[in-house]
């Protein structure tokens, strides 16, 4: 875990202060889940957790009331959701939460802070699984992007993540597995980390969409590998532009 969350805290430490390029409609965005998907599946490696996260400042709000209205608005497209209010002195939140007993999980968050009486709002939408299935495809192709149409006003900054395990007696090093994972991607390396049971590589690959400029370099991939030793299983992240889950 000390590993886990030193590599967390360089990537969360880059994302401060690099400069995202957010270039390309929703649409072209979510298949990015798609594209790691097949390269993932392609490499026998079984999924066992997918995620995409989306973002936007809402900068057209200018005062509490507009977020509150902005909230009910949400709140009236998904009636069957869960949604709970909270409000504090310098907070407001509204978080709403697919019923459904089926499918992926879905979250709508509407985070608001008053600085000076003018309000800093995000709103976030949160969706994720424990499987991949032709169902997860139809999902992501046709219902997900109507969802981020009704969520959003404008482009979203989205993350897309994809964990899965496989067996040690795939006889390859770390290493080689990350190279081999990058070579079906196209993907240049731009930095890596490499311990005895953990390696973890940025790279840029043409196959995906948004970028992260740093250090003068775009890199819209990451690749995480993590063993427990001899016998182990294997859990592998994938992340674009950053990995999001945890592993």
């Amino acid at each position: 875990m000390k590993k886990l969350s030193y590599v967390l805290l360089i990537c969360l430490t880059g994302f401060a202060i690099i400069n995202f390029g957010n270039k390309t409609i929703v649409a072209e965005e979510q298949l990015d889940l798609l594209t790691i998907a097949t390269i993932v599946e392609g490499e026998q490696i079984p999924i066992t957790e997918w995620s995409l996260h989306a973002r936007e400042k809402m900068d057209h709000l200018t005062s509490l009331e507009d977020v509150k209205g902005f909230g009910e608005d949400l709140q009236k497209k998904f009636p069957e959701w869960s949604w709970n209010v909270n409000s504090k002195a310098n907070m407001w939140e509204a978080t709403g939460i697919s019923t459904t007993d089926h499918g992926p999980k879905e979250k709508i968050q509407v985070l608001t802070t008053l600085t000076n009486q003018h309000p800093q709002t995000y709103i976030i939408y949160e969706v994720n699984d424990e499987k991949f299935s032709q169902q997860t495809t139809q999902f992501l192709e046709k219902e997900l992007p109507l969802q981020l149409s009704d969520i959003f006003r404008g482009k979203p900054t989205i993350f897309s993540c994809i964990k899965g395990e496989f067996s040690d007696k795939m006889n390859t090093s770390l290493p080689d597995t990350v190279n081999q994972l990058l070579t079906q991607f196209k993907a240049e390396e731009i930095e890596s980390l490499d311990e005895n049971n953990f390696v973890s590589t940025s790279a840029y690959s043409p196959m995906l969409s948004g970028t992260l400029t740093s250090k003068e370099k775009e890199m819209n991939l990451q690749v995480g590998l993590r063993t427990q030793g001899l016998g182990a299983k294997t859990t592998l992240v994938v992340g674009t532009p950053i990995i999001t889950i945890e592993y």
